[in-house]
C-alpha cells in the first residue's frame, strides 16, 4: 500500500508553504508523512514544489521527495509527478507493486493514522475510497492500482482528481468523524482553533 503525500504549494494565504509550518513543534509535513508510515503505507512518496530544498530536509529520507514540475498550477501537478513516479518505481505485475496509493494532503494536521487506516482497510487493484467527515467527502482518497493512469491523466490545477471523482458511483465514502477533524490549515489563525475530537 504506497502513500503520497502532497506537499508543494507555495501556501499563498497561509503566508508560506505550509509543509514547514510547525504545530506542536513538528513540522506540518513531517506529521503527515509520520501519520501515513503508522496507518501501514510504504513506500511513501512527497510531492514538492515551494521550497523544495528545504522541505526536503526535513523528511527522514530525501529520495522520498518527488519535484513536482508545474507545481504553481495547483495540486493537480503534484498528483501527477507522484502517480508517474510510483508506476515507474513499480512497474504493472512486478511483484512488489503496492495495490493501491493512499492521497494525503500537508494541511490536514488533525486526521490521524487511525482515519488513515480504516481508508487503507479498502484498499484493492479497483478500489477508490475516501475518508468522510460526518458525511462530507474529504481526504486522504484512496486509488487503486487499476486507475493510476486514469486519475493522472484527469488531474488539473488545483482540482486534482475531482474532477475523475465526480459523479462516479464505485467512490466507498468510510466515515472518519468519530476519530478526527478533516478541517485543513488555510490561514495561521486556523492553527489556534480547537479542533474537533472524538468523544
Amino acid at each position: 500500500m504506497a502513500g503520497l503525500l502532497l506537499a508543494a504549494g507555495a501556501g499563498r494565504r497561509f503566508g508560506g508553504p505550509k509543509a514547514l509550518v510547525e504545530l506542536d513543534g513538528e513540522p506540518l509535513v513531517r506529521r503527515a508523512l509520520r501519520t501515513l508510515t503508522e496507518a501501514g503505507c510504504g513506500p511513501v512518496r512527497v510531492a514538492v514544489g515551494a521550497a523544495a530544498e528545504d522541505v526536503m530536509k526535513l523528511l527522514p529520507d530525501p529520495s522520498q521527495a518527488v519535484y513536482a514540475e508545474g507545481w504553481e498550477g495547483g495540486m493537480g501537478a503534484s498528483l501527477k509527478a507522484g502517480l508517474a513516479a510510483l508506476a515507474g518505481q513499480f512497474p504493472d505485475g512486478a511483484d512488489s507493486a503496492p495495490v493501491a496509493v493512499l492521497v494525503h494532503l500537508v494541511d490536514l494536521p488533525w486526521v490521524p493514522a487511525a482515519a488513515l487506516a480504516r481508508v487503507v482497510a479498502k484498499a484493492s487493484p479497483t478500489a477508490v475510497a475516501r475518508a468522510a467527515y460526518d458525511g462530507v467527502p474529504g481526504h486522504p482518497v484512496l486509488f487503486g492500482r487499476r486507475w493510476w493512469g486514469e486519475v493522472a491523466e484527469s488531474a488539473q490545477g488545483d482540482r486534482g482528481a475531482r474532477d475523475w471523482l465526480r459523479g462516479r458511483e464505485d467512490v466507498v465514502l468510510v466515515e472518519c468523524g468519530d476519530l478526527g477533524s478533516g478541517q485543513d490549515v488555510d490561514r495561521p489563525a486556523d492553527l489556534g482553533r480547537t479542533p474537533k475530537t472524538a468523544g
